[in-house]
């Protein structure tokens, strides 16, 4: 018999039991739900509903049960419909008719509400861990290649030489802005809504002040009718997860490509790669891709909620059932992407050699240059089209820019002499950058510096 069933006549079809059930999904929430279940009965128990006899006996019943869920002695089943009504189930199964007690002032409503965001609030805080793991990878790897210089690419073509810390730290600052976000967001998420009943609040007198401190957070949600429908905290941490989702397919994408024979300026560990089953030579990025393949479904995660909620009216409804199963893939899929992300980085290595060499192609001094010949009195947009039809000229004649005679540079400007071969030196042009978070040496240190300082703080 269910726990609902006093006024209805007839039994609920089996399909309908395998249709409304959410067991298979929202069983991972026992901890939650015993959590809220043990801080309910302890405030019932405190304003005088419970005898401190049948608080007793309420709190070994549900400390047994999480114990024999923790030890698979508990089998879920679709009759038991959902997780809430399957603790309380076997609560009345293991202690009677005290068990029945537990449902007073509460709904299922504020119960799945103050579970799932418990469960929210612990991802989050695991998510932000693994978030300063990754961080500490990308930090550790370019303190370790200061010196190292790569080139630089816009539209994916060489653009100007930079050093791999400068790269690897733009990757550190946009994991440092999803860090911030999650922070917000747990924030905002840190709002109780037990206690809400199932939208209007409850005829008792119930201690909402009481539960908050029990179970950790920071206030109490003022509005029962928003505290049951709500589920903005749900959709923000998918959203961060999407967000941050697509730092790490960014980063995955380009460490397919550098990794790759055309490009082979990064070397991945066998421990992250896998080979072909036909093809012996090969070695597979695949735990990059992977990262780049599941970024999609994160999307279709957030996309999911977004479109679950806009057009519910107030306040539960069994839509919000699904809510779920998308948070529960997003936050297992972006755990795991961020914890293979960091092995990969602190496991990969560089080809300098390489990475130099790319950057004596492409004319990746060419900006320098132009820059250089405005020191000569010619404006920038002029200085451009000379360093253009130079670029061309070499093009023409199979030439690096370094390679022009000086009579051919003496063409353009009469004034010019030896000291622009120092200018297009590939070290200078890295390192003549002045502005603050430029790629010279002085302000990548101190980005270094400033990473440093951020992450002992964390």
């Amino acid at each position: 018999m269910k726990l609902w069933s006093g006024r209805f006549k007839e039994n609920t079809n089996e399909l309908m039991d395998l249709f409304n059930a959410s067991i298979d999904i929202d069983s991972r929430l026992y901890k939650e739900d015993i959590e809220g279940s043990l801080a309910h009965s302890q405030m019932l128990s405190k304003i005088g509903i419970l005898t401190s006899d049948e608080y007793k006996q309420i709190e070994n019943g549900l400390i047994e049960i999480l114990s024999d869920i923790e030890n698979n002695r508990v089998e879920f089943k679709v009759t038991d419909e959902d997780i809430h009504m399957c603790i309380e189930s076997l609560l009345i199964e293991k202690i009677g008719v005290v068990g029945k007690k537990l449902h007073t002032a509460r709904s299922r409503n504020d119960q799945v509400a103050v579970d799932l965001r418990l469960y929210v609030k612990k991802e989050v805080k695991k998510i932000m861990l693994l978030t300063l793991q990754l961080m500490e990878a990308l930090y550790q790897k370019a303190n370790d290649n200061v010196e190292v210089i790569m080139p630089g690419y816009t539209h994916l073509q060489r653009a100007q030489p930079i050093r791999l810390s400068f790269y690897l730290m733009a990757y550190f600052s946009m994991l440092k802005r999803d860090y911030i976000r999650f922070s917000n967001a747990y924030q905002l998420m840190d709002s109780m809504p037990l206690g809400a009943g199932a939208l209007a609040g409850t005829g008792y007198e119930t201690d909402r002040e009481y539960l908050k401190e029990i179970l950790g957070f920071d206030s109490i949600m003022e509005n029962a009718l928003d505290a049951v429908s709500d589920r903005d905290y749900v959709i923000e941490t998918s959203s961060d997860i999407a967000l941050g989702m697509m730092h790490l397919s960014r980063l995955a994408e380009e460490i397919v490509i550098y990794s790759s024979k055309e490009f082979d300026f990064f070397a991945l560990s066998d421990q992250f790669s896998t080979g072909s089953s036909i093809m012996p030579q090969k070695k597979n990025p695949d735990a990059a891709e992977l990262i780049r393949g599941k970024t999609g479904s994160i999307y279709g995660n957030l996309i999911s909620l977004l479109v679950m909620m806009k057009g519910l009216p107030l306040a539960y409804n069994k839509d919000m059932q699904e809510d779920k199963k998308q948070i529960f893939e997003a936050t297992d899929n972006y755990k795991i992407s961020l914890e293979i992300m960091a092995k990969m980085i602190n496991t990969m290595t560089f080809k300098e050699d390489k990475m130099y060499m790319a950057t004596k192609e492409g004319f990746l001094n060419a900006t320098d240059l132009a820059d250089y010949l405005v020191s000569f009195g010619i404006p920038f947009r002029e200085s451009h089209e000379i360093v253009g039809n130079l670029v061309a000229f070499a093009i023409d004649n199979n030439l690096t820019l370094e390679d022009i005679s000086l009579d051919k540079y003496k063409e353009y400007v009469i004034d010019i002499d030896e000291k622009v071969y120092e200018i297009l030196d590939i070290k200078n042009c890295v390192e003549s950058k002045k502005s603050a978070g430029s790629t010279n040496k002085k302000s990548v240190l101190k980005m270094l510096e400033n990473a440093s300082k951020w992450l002992e703080e964390k």
